[in-house]
């Protein structure tokens, strides 16, 4: 079975017979799943939008990986609403940093996904956001299954160590 690695700005779409991997901190992943087809795909986003508007769309940002997921889509005669989406990461890097609201990345790109998503008719199913540290994120084409590994982190609310 190919396995892809994705880096930050990374994005895959692909059939059946892949498997893609990711380690996220304060990025976000997407993952799209369509069951009866068995394709699908997997973004790492490292901001929430490009500034200025004008540069250059690409899937660094989260509304370039999700024109990247709807070209796709597209491509492959089927519609957001199909899809088993599920959405990963945002953890904050420097959690004893008192950073201002608009400078969280962290925070900023779990929103701008949230919106998009919401925008252009994706369900989302699953999600494991926001908390401190890293995440390892492998993605099974071929069962839409998702493996998540926290690496050294702390999860909103609960103050264990995971």
């Amino acid at each position: 079975m190919p396995e892809v690695l994705l880096h930050p700005g990374d994005y895959h779409f692909g059939g059946a017979d892949t498997r893609i991997h990711t380690v996220l901190g304060s990025c976000v992943s997407i993952t799209i799943w369509h069951a009866a087809l068995r394709i699908g795909g997997m973004c790492h986003y490292m901001l929430p939008g490009r500034c200025p508007a004008t540069e250059p769309s690409d899937a660094r940002y989260a509304d370039g990986a999700i024109t990247c997921f709807l070209r796709d889509i597209k491509r492959t005669n089927t519609t957001p609403g199909q899809y088993e989406v599920k959405m990963f990461g945002g953890g904050r890097q420097f959690p004893h940093l008192r950073t201002p609201a608009s400078l969280d990345v962290a925070a900023n790109n779990i929103e701008a996904g949230m919106c998009l998503l919401e925008a252009h008719g994706f369900p989302l199913t699953v999600r494991e956001l926001g908390g401190t540290g890293a995440r390892r994120l492998v993605f099974d084409i071929a069962t839409g299954a998702v493996w998540l590994r926290a690496l050294d982190r702390v999860r909103d609310g609960d103050g264990a160590t995971a």
